[in-house]
């Protein structure tokens, strides 16, 4: 009798990227949510007063995680965690829709209106999500790797560091102006304010937030690995 043909092996995947491929999943849709709250950063010399929209705490994680990735399995596998997480936000962004506008409150809940107007999103504002999301992650990953020279494990810590924070402000400077204008663009707004305060304030969090940050996801990756 023939013998049935051996099934092919399933691909590997470690444990630093199963676990941060979670977590990156869960930030993702998690970043929207936080976003509907504008968080006070205080007052700060020369630069003032600061507000930034919540989510970046968020967002900052997914960037830090996106470049941990980078680091411990190569931009390709870093590049295929950010297209993946295009399935959270797109299910989020839907279900969201769906159960705002297609379901309707029981009897007794009144909070529907604070509901809707909390999470929901317009099209264009959803739309914007996901450019900017797409562009600024893909452009982290591409600046973190190339100034590594796409080597992995061969840089010091302070090196590791410093190429996280660079690319993390370049690539928050490009999600804040492409999220704004394509939200806001053709309204009555002071849009150039909007994107200095929004950009000052998400770079002075990307100093404090990714240096200690990357530093960690990618020790706890090499553990997770051992």
């Amino acid at each position: 009798m023939d013998q049935p043909a051996a099934s092919a092996p399933s691909p590997a995947i470690t444990r630093s990227l199963f676990v941060f491929s979670l977590l990156y999943g869960g930030l993702v849709v998690l970043a929207g949510v936080l976003g509907t709250k504008l968080a006070s950063l205080g007052h700060w010399p020369v630069l003032g007063d600061l507000a930034v929209e919540s989510g970046i705490f968020a967002f900052l994680l997914l960037v830090v995680l996106s470049s941990a990735v980078a680091e411990l399995h190569g931009r390709d596998t870093a590049n295929r965690l950010v297209r993946f997480g295009f399935i959270p936000l797109i299910v989020s962004m839907t279900l969201l829709t769906f159960v705002i506008h297609v379901v309707p409150p029981a009897p007794f809940w009144s909070d529907q209106e604070a509901f809707a107007r909390l999470l929901g999103q317009g099209a264009r504002m959803q739309f914007a999500g996901l450019i900017s999301y797409g562009v600024s992650q893909t452009l982290n990953v591409y600046l973190f790797s190339k100034l590594a020279g796409d080597r992995l494990g061969h840089e010091r810590s302070g090196l590791l560091l410093l190429r996280a924070w660079i690319a993390s402000l370049l690539s928050q400077v490009v999600d804040t102006v492409l999220f704004i204008t394509i939200s806001f663009a053709g309204q009555d707004l002071p849009i150039v304010s909007i994107m200095e305060g929004q950009i000052i304030s998400k770079l002075l969090l990307s100093t404090i937030m990714v240096p200690p940050f990357i530093w960690f996801f990618v020790k706890l990756g090499r553990k997770l690995d051992a």
